[in-house]
């Protein structure tokens, strides 16, 4: 079942989400640099900005390519509400990401799904770059 979902985010979900992501309010655009590559790669992601704070839950943990790559390099990108701002991402093994997911009120859906199909659940906060 895992390698569907999977597929289906990598094939199907994130293409289609990718254009749009970042423009309406519940979605943001998540942009880290390849740990090998250096190159910038881009995914869609649950709009997590609490001021000049951004929360993500990532429901692969440690396993998911753009945590391993903000593991490498902890500057990142986030588009959200139309416009680009960088942060720095900070990987937080200690919190409880359900938890997070209810005080930060993050988006409901996304966060019912991240905890539907997720199989390690991470938290991770950005504190973005003061404008």
């Amino acid at each position: 079942m895992r390698r569907v979902v999977l597929w289906v985010q990598r094939h199907v979900v994130n293409p289609l989400a990718r254009p749009v992501a970042g423009r309406i309010g519940s979605y943001a655009l998540l942009e880290t640099f390849g740990r090998k590559t250096g190159r910038p790669v881009q995914n869609p992601i649950g709009d997590g900005l609490r001021g000049d704070t951004f929360w993500i839950v990532a429901e692969r943990g440690r396993k998911a390519g753009y945590v391993r790559n903000m593991a490498a390099n902890p500057r990142v990108r986030v588009k959200t509400h139309g416009r680009w701002r960088t942060g720095t991402a900070h990987l937080l093994d200690d919190d409880d990401p359900v938890k997070r997911q209810k005080t930060e009120k993050l988006n409901r859906l996304n966060a019912w799904v991240v905890r539907k199909v997720g199989t390690d659940l991470l938290s991770i906060r950005i504190d973005l770059d003061s404008e």
